[in-house]
């Protein structure tokens, strides 16, 4: 690391010390070209590729997957299926790789540790009052130590959107640093909910000040709302990240995640992901998609491609 890259990461960690500074910095970030965005990431989405690159896009795929589950009707019967899925995504094809992690609601973290333990599977779990994120602080942080305490290592969080849109920007800082601390060890992905925040200048303010904060990802949706991942705003995200880790040489992720179910869709967001920010991100530790129903297409295609026959959508367990 370079002196200047060091002296810009000092800069930038003393930002939360004043609302006025990161104010000053977060409006001061260059804004986003709405239509230039926007092309770029219909321009990318029709790129092709060939059937060798095809089968290793699919497994990339498959390895960055999220397999999420968030409903109220979810049972301790439900997770522990969906985790030895989550395992052993076919299995009928022992050389089909597992999936990154698999996302519960902290009350299903129990379950969930009990078939992944010992395993490459991550545990992931929202927190922090999932999704709405309207809850007093101390009730967030004891939902976060929770999930971690249960076998989490990897906790998704919400940030506060109204108190973002209101331009309170301190406040946001802080519920992050603090959500941060009571990780522990465990990897935090901050949601920006970025249906919710109107403007791509608003999702490359957040993206910044989540990183700022110590997010360990960004993270695009909950999945709860109408308007979900979309390609330009993942494009606006990536590229936060590429100028963050510029900046101050230290690299975060990006999860989008809602609505993406098809392995078209995927290859998309990894063609994105190689054309913005390279080869770096391309790894299930920088990259991830929040999905339930992506993963039976991904192993729908990748049987197509090995056998020659479509299977049946019935031939792949349902999450």
């Amino acid at each position: 690391m370079t002196a200047t890259t060091t002296s810009a990461r000092s800069d930038l960690s003393e930002l939360g010390r004043s609302e006025t500074a990161l104010r000053t910095f977060l409006h001061g970030l260059p804004g986003v070209d709405q239509v230039g965005a926007e092309q770029r990431a219909a321009q990318l989405g029709t790129r092709s590729i060939k059937t060798t690159a095809k089968a290793q896009a699919i497994d990339l795929a498959i390895r960055m997957v999220d397999l999420t589950t968030l409903e109220g009707a979810d049972t301790p019967g439900k997770v522990r299926a969906l985790a030895a899925k989550a395992l052993r995504p076919d299995p009928a094809d022992p050389s089909c790789p597992h999936v990154g992690a698999v996302c519960v609601y902290p009350a299903m973290v129990p379950y969930v540790a009990e078939v992944l333990r010992g395993s490459a599977v991550h545990l992931a779990s929202v927190a922090t009052a999932f999704p709405s994120g309207q809850a007093p602080l101390e009730i967030k942080l004891a939902d976060t130590r929770a999930a971690v305490a249960a076998g989490a290592d990897e906790i998704d969080m919400v940030i506060n959107r109204g108190a973002f849109l209101a331009g309170r920007y301190s406040e946001v800082y802080d519920e992050i640093v603090a959500t941060k601390e009571a990780c522990g060890d465990a990897h935090l992905k901050v949601i920006l909910e970025t249906g919710e925040l109107a403007t791509y200048d608003n999702v490359r303010r957040a993206s910044w000040l989540a990183m700022l904060a110590g997010g360990d990802f960004i993270k695009t949706s909950t999945g709860k709302v109408p308007v979900a991942a979309t390609l330009p705003v993942t494009l606006v995200m990536l590229e936060a990240v590429r100028d963050f880790r510029a900046a101050t040489g230290r690299q975060v992720g990006v999860k989008p995640a809602g609505g993406i179910k098809t392995t078209k869709d995927a290859i998309k967001y990894l063609v994105m992901v190689n054309e913005t920010v390279g080869a770096d991100w391309l790894d299930p530790d920088w990259f991830r998609f929040g999905a339930s129903s992506l993963l039976n297409d991904l192993l729908m295609q990748r049987t197509k491609l090995t056998t020659g026959v479509y299977s049946g959508p019935d031939y792949f367990t349902l999450d």
